[in-house]
């Protein structure tokens, strides 16, 4: 069954996003300022906001480790935090490109971009502290540790925008309100491809999430082959 839904979402995530993308060049015009490349924000806002979601709801399942002590909750954690860090770095990228395009540098220590520089710092290191512990229940306590302690990060990041008056540009766009200061057409883009790559990301947590049972299972039968 797992498997089934797996293959629907990623299929359907998939699907609709090569279909947004004839919106994005075929339909929607080019931004009087910024020309054809404000077209990457299709990619970069999105991208952005699927990995803070995910970030959020992988301190969820920590916590639920921390009170359940169930495995199950650790691996969909780690599932959870290693996807949306694949939809940090795409959002980094793509705005780092962005940025050459209309500032002319790849970076600058914005204090927004500085938070998310912080956010990957994080997160990586949430990895590597997984694979340099091999006993599965302290590895799930400093795990959800470090996960929690990254949901503030998260919160800077998502806060940011709103905080601080910098080089980045105000926001365009509150997926709180629905509302934004941008054109209709474009703004309905924008949660349309959001869309997409939450269906993608859903995905990429099954499949994750079943090769974290397949390594728990591998793990506990050389354990018993050593005793």
């Amino acid at each position: 069954m797992r498997d089934k839904l797996t293959y629907v979402l990623l299929a359907a995530g998939a699907l609709f996003f090569f279909f947004n993308l004839h919106g994005i060049f075929d339909v929607l015009p080019d931004e009087a300022a910024q020309g054809a490349i404000y077209r990457i924000m299709y990619l970069h806002i999105p991208a952005g906001i699927t990995c803070l979601t995910g970030f959020f709801i992988g301190m969820i399942f920590s916590i639920g480790y921390l009170t359940t002590g169930k495995l199950a909750f650790d691996a969909a954690s780690a599932s959870i935090n290693e996807v949306a860090l694949v939809f940090a770095f795409m959002n980094v990228v793509t705005g780092s490109i962005w940025a050459r395009i209309i500032w002319g540098i790849w970076w600058t220590w914005d204090p927004r971009l500085t938070a998310m520089f912080v956010c990957l710092l994080i997160y990586v290191g949430y990895l590597l502290l997984r694979q340099a512990i091999d006993e599965p229940t302290r590895r799930g306590r400093l795990s959800a540790a470090f996960s929690i302690f990254g949901t503030v990060d998260v919160v800077v990041v998502w806060k940011s925008i709103e905080w601080f008056r910098t080089q980045h540009p105000g926001p365009v766009l509150d997926v709180r309100t629905g509302g934004g200061h941008i054109d209709p057409a474009m703004q309905s883009m924008i949660f349309r491809d959001l869309f997409a790559f939450l269906l993608i990301a859903a995905a990429l947590v099954l499949i994750r999430m079943k090769q974290e049972e397949n390594a728990r299972e591998i793990d506990a039968l050389r354990r018993l082959a050593h005793a």
